[in-house]
């Protein structure tokens, strides 16, 4: 069972650390365990019951009525709730209770009306991507495991290889070609698929050639098709080789295209570019690049 401290459930709920004990100090909406050495810690339960009671909270339940219902009665609200809102809180909070219950009804439902409220595009770029985000910083907190992880990573990887397939491509004048591929020993497929869905969207071509792609098979591909643009990430899994020489080499192989770059590891070095290379430090970045194309 993973464990957390106050400034995790803080994060992850985001009901700041200060609302918490007073929470639980007046209404003791949880009991913290203490370690040897008397500091505070919470469990999976713990973590779960602020989840669900900070969702009906900013649904506007009271947290005195809140605190007065048993666990299943909460458990029973949160079920009623229609999910559905326009604040972003809350929709991160929907989200992470139907992957920490591992409830795909819940998820489905969710997705399917920002799908037919907002279209697809929204969706994915203030849904999708942004829960995306949150997810990270939950692994990264322990906040969910493994399961929990691959659960909910199926599931959006389902949602947005049916976007992307769902979008019509009508090329014109101003429509570029893409190639997308992690190099090896990357596996940020979900990245690249809120890529493809991006690029395909804004009406380009794009070809997404997988994960773990050496250099020689990329330059065989790129004869073949000549893209304006490569696309690649190189997150703090990359470890084939020093940054700068694979950024170097790929800049000196492709030479006649522009390669654009992001990833943990490039934004977060000092990396010297050539000049048929451009840094998109965020998924923000990306979508204004497109937009100026």
């Amino acid at each position: 069972m993973n464990t957390y401290s106050i400034s995790d459930l803080e994060k992850l709920s985001g009901i700041k650390a200060h609302t918490l004990r007073i929470w639980e100090s007046r209404y003791g909406i949880i009991a913290p365990s203490r370690t040897k050495t008397n500091i505070r810690y919470y469990n999976d339960n713990d973590l779960k019951k602020i989840l669900n009671i900070a969702l009906l909270n900013k649904k506007g339940h009271k947290i005195s009525k809140i605190v007065a219902l048993t666990e299943d009665e909460i458990n029973e609200e949160v079920l009623g709730v229609k999910d559905i809102s326009d604040d972003f809180e809350v929709q991160m909070q929907s989200l992470n209770t139907a992957m920490m219950e591992l409830d795909e009804d819940r998820f489905n439902h969710i997705i399917t009306y920002y799908y037919e409220s907002f279209g697809l595009r929204r969706t994915v770029i203030e849904v999708i991507y942004p829960f995306l985000e949150k997810m990270s910083l939950m692994w990264l907190a322990d906040g969910i495991n493994q399961v929990q992880e691959n659960f909910i990573t199926v599931l959006i990887r389902q949602k947005l290889i049916v976007a992307i397939d769902s979008i019509r491509y009508t090329p014109s004048k101003h429509s570029k070609t893409f190639f997308l591929y992690l190099p090896e020993g990357e596996s940020q497929e979900l990245s690249m698929l809120l890529l493809q869905f991006l690029i395909k969207s804004s009406q380009h071509k794009v070809y997404y050639l997988g994960t773990n792609v050496n250099i020689n098979d990329l330059k065989e591909c790129y004869d073949v098709i000549k893209p304006d643009y490569i696309y690649t990430m190189i997150s703090e899994t990359f470890v084939k080789q020093p940054i700068q020489r694979y950024v170097d080499l790929i800049g000196a192989v492709f030479y006649d295209c522009t390669i654009l770059l992001s990833g943990y590891l490039l934004v977060n070095q000092d990396i010297s570019l050539k000049e048929n290379m451009k840094m998109l430090d965020s998924f923000n970045a990306t979508i204004a690049y497109l937009k100026e194309l």
